[in-house]
């Protein structure tokens, strides 16, 4: 750490997974640490290892609210907001219905900007600051019975880029966070939304397929790697003096986003269907 005091991170979505292990990463490393998430009962690893652990619904202004003005009145100073909080709400886009589509929108996209926007006035006071938004591969690229997701991670990427560029004179830096396949709770989360979504309706078919390629296959989830890549790789960009703009990482990031780079669209969408077990998609 630099100066008189150690530096100060907020991790939202801390109770578990991804936002479990940053907490734990920046609080081995010196930050004060504070985790935060709605499920305050599963925060009691967190104190152990030394985390401040506060309340935080991220769609609720009071509760962002009330979360940001604690953490000054203790620490004085917020130098690093880790945007982690969200889930995924998996099924094809017809099934879903729309106050679900809103519901996902409102916790990855709005939850997110409610902190970003509350921590920004403190960082350009002080000219120094760092926002981390924790993507996902999906962000860059879809595959189907996801497309709400998929659209809710798209345009995290997108905040972040305009965001990145809005606030850099004041000396504060944006990065995202780009976990391929890891091993959290994510993904038993995202196999009970798409059988409630989709298993019965037109599209059963694909999601039984899909469920059985990739969700219920044990050597494929196997092969996801730990939460602990992806907090080595936000705690690096924090350290970093110019960090890059985006961290792929974890299982399949950098392959994925490869082939999103060099096939064309059609060969893409086949490839993906062939890994959701479907050998066929549309002309």
């Amino acid at each position: 750490m630099t100066g008189t005091n150690p530096r100060t991170a907020l991790v939202t979505g801390a109770s578990s997974g991804i936002g479990e292990a940053t907490a734990k990463r920046l609080r081995s490393a010196g930050f004060v640490t504070y985790g935060a998430a709605r499920r305050t009962h599963r925060l009691q690893a967190l104190e152990d290892h030394g985390v401040r652990t506060l309340p935080l619904d991220v769609t609720d202004d009071d509760s962002a609210r009330a979360c940001f003005d604690r953490i000054l009145d203790e620490a004085g100073q917020l130098d690093v907001l880790v945007n982690n909080a969200g889930y995924g709400s998996f099924g094809a886009v017809e099934d879903v219905s729309f106050d679900e589509a809103h519901r996902q929108f409102e916790v990855n996209i709005f939850g997110a900007m409610r902190l970003a926007r509350l921590a920004l006035p403190h960082m350009r006071a002080r000219r120094s600051g760092t926002i981390i938004n924790v993507s996902s591969i999906a962000g860059r690229m879809a595959a189907p019975l996801g497309g709400w997701y998929h659209a809710s991670k798209f345009a995290i990427e997108a905040l972040s880029d305009s965001l990145r560029m809005e606030v850099a004179p004041y000396g504060i830096r944006v990065v995202v966070i780009e976990p391929g396949q890891i091993a959290t709770e994510f993904n038993v989360e995202r196999r009970q939304t798409l059988v409630r979504a989709s298993v019965n309706g037109p599209y059963a078919d694909l999601t039984r397929a899909a469920l059985s390629a990739l969700l219920d296959n044990p050597a494929r989830l196997r092969r996801a790697s730990p939460p602990s890549v992806v907090a080595d790789a936000i705690h690096r960009s924090v350290l970093a003096r110019r960090p890059r703009t985006r961290y792929p990482v974890g299982n399949t990031a950098s392959s994925l986003l490869w082939a999103r780079a060099v096939l064309p669209d059609r060969w893409l969408d086949a490839m993906i269907m062939r890994m959701y077990g479907s050998p066929t998609t549309t002309a």
